[in-house]
Formats: structure tokens, sequence, C-alpha cells
């Protein structure tokens, strides 16, 4: 696989006591986050921990310097740098001022979906579901790429909190030909999903976490006009996504249904079960449990029904044994 990231965009919109530090690690590709908090040391965290970058405590001054080398805060309170993936989100005190960044380092990877690229040669609307900071951003990501460049579908993006294709009005190359519409406030996301089918064709729709009612009424919408739909949405697993009681309706909703004495009978099981209540959005779930191992589930109305009637489901476990090849760039 090959791993482009910008890191020295990123690290230079710091003063010096952290810059200087930064870039004096040779793992800094394995760098996740940058904390920069008033009143605390500049920490780096990278895969295998986390480092003070500098025994000096930030001040308001030390933060005026960054926010002026930034783009604007959003109403989910992310930011990023023209140009590049990487994704800023603030923390604020009771009068609005910021007083804390959390800086994650964005990145594209060439080859990341290369334990799926047969599901990707069809036709399929695809969940990913993982935990924050699984990489679940950069799977998409490589998925825009492959099915605009390679497969040359007719990909739109709605890109929320332009964490997908860059903080620019022009799309990250990591995305390939891929357009992307993006979205003003984060509660107009499931209008924006919408207006994307309705006016600019497209054959594939990706969007990163979904999270609302609203959202996975939208989805299900797309799904019915025979759009090809690419998400995320947090999660650990497809057994928890049928216990969450909003995104359960990606996959088909819950509905309790009483059984008569016979049926109940037949069935060996309590008058009053639990049933699928509709066709799943999704026709097949990924989870990240690791960035080397996926669980693949590709009848995913008959795994959901497994569920609930209290039987096991067991997906299809991918590996990935390549080799990254990392690239820091420009």
């Amino acid at each position: 696989m090959i791993v482009c990231e910008d890191l020295i965009s990123l690290i230079s919109v710091f003063p010096d006591f952290v810059q200087i530090p930064l870039k004096s690690y040779s793992t800094n590709s394995k760098l996740m986050e940058i904390v920069f908090d008033i009143g605390k040391y500049p920490e780096a965290r990278f895969t295998s921990g986390v480092v003070i970058l500098a025994p000096r405590i930030i001040c308001r001054q030390d933060m005026h310097y960054v926010l002026k080398r930034i783009t604007a805060f959003n109403d989910k309170n992310r930011a990023g740098i023209n140009k590049t993936l990487h994704r800023i989100s603030c923390l604020k005190n009771r009068e609005d001022q910021i007083i804390g960044l959390t800086c994650r380092v964005g990145r594209s990877i060439i080859g990341s979906t290369n334990k799926i690229r047969d599901i990707l040669l069809h036709d399929k609307s695809i969940l990913i579901l993982g935990k924050p900071g699984s990489g679940k951003t950069t799977i998409i990501r490589e998925i825009a790429r492959i099915f605009s460049n390679e497969l040359e579908k007719r990909v739109v993006i709605v890109d929320t909190s332009n964490e997908i294709a860059g903080d620019n009005d022009v799309p990250h190359v990591a995305v390939g030909r891929a357009r992307r519409l993006q979205v003003k406030k984060f509660d107009l996301q499931h209008q924006v999903l919408i207006e994307a089918v309705e006016n600019h064709m497209p054959e594939v729709i990706i969007i990163d976490e979904i999270s609302t009612e609203t959202e996975t009424l939208s989805a299900r919408t797309i799904a019915e006009r025979g759009v090809q739909l690419i998400a995320t949405a947090h999660g650990n697993s497809l057994v928890n996504l049928v216990k969450n009681p909003i995104l359960v309706n990606l996959i088909g909703g819950i509905q309790s249904v009483t059984l008569s004495d016979q049926s109940a009978k037949l069935r060996n099981t309590k008058k009053s079960v639990l049933e699928r209540q509709f066709a799943a959005t999704f026709d097949l779930i990924i989870e990240i449990s690791s960035s080397d191992s996926w669980i693949i589930y590709d009848k995913v109305e008959e795994a959901v029904d497994l569920i609930l009637n209290g039987e096991n489901t067991n997906g299809q476990a991918r590996l990935d044994l390549m080799t990254h090849l990392e690239i820091n760039y420009p």
C-alpha cells in the first residue's frame, strides 16, 4: 500500500516550539493527532503512545497563531487546512472562545481497500462500521478514487465536514474524479443527500458518518431509487448496530411481533419476538476490527434475522498482510 500524507502543511501551522520537535521525530508517519490546549503542554499522539512535545505551557497568543493559519470552524466545531485532508476540531469555553484543538492527521492510502477489491466490482451498497479513528474515512476516500477513476462511475461525495475530500473548493486528488457536495450546516446533510440524487445523476453516493434518523431515512430513499450508497457509521459490530435505536433502520429496523400459540410452539420461541421490519438499506456491511482485519457480512438481512433469533452469525474475516510504502508530500 502507498500512504500519502502532507504532514508539512499540518506541522507548519504551529509555533516553532511545536514545529521543531515534531520535525525531529522519525516516526511522523505513525502520527495520529496533535493536541493543543491552552494551559497545558502540547502533545503528539502516535500509534505507539503519547509524547509531550515541549515543556512549555500553551497560551492564548499561541492559540491565535494557529487559528490564523487554518480555515473557519463549522457548526460541528471542525476546521481544516487548505488543500489537505487534515481535520482540526476545537474545544470552546462558555464564552464561545476556542481553548483547545485536536488536530487529526488525514491520509490517503492507495491500496487500503485491496482486501475487498472483488466486492467493489459489484454494484453493492456498503456500510462501514468502526470506532472513531479506525480509518473509515480513509477507506471511503479510496473507494471514491477507485469508482471514479478505475471503474469510471459517476461518483458524488456528500462531504459534511470536508473531511473526505479536504477543506478546499477543489476536491483533493485522493478522491480521483469524484464530485463533491459541501454541506453548509450539519443538520442539512440529509437534504443534501437527496439533492445529490435529484440534481447530479450519480451512480454512486458516498457519505461519512450517518448518525441521525433523518439521515437514515434519506439513505433508504437513495437505495430505493437504485443509487449505490457507500457510507460509514460509528459502531463496534453488527450486533451493536442492531441494538442502536436509530441506526438499526439502516439494516431493516426492528418490530415486536406477537405470535399465536401454535406459531410460538412451532418456532420454539416466546409469543413475543423481534423481527426485521423492512428490507435493509445496505447489501453488505464491513466491520473494521483493526487496520489489518475486517469482518464482511455479505448477506445483511440473513445476518440480522439470525441475531434477532438469538443465533450466532459469523462474518467472513479478511486479513491484509501487505507492506506499506509511506510517502510524505509535497
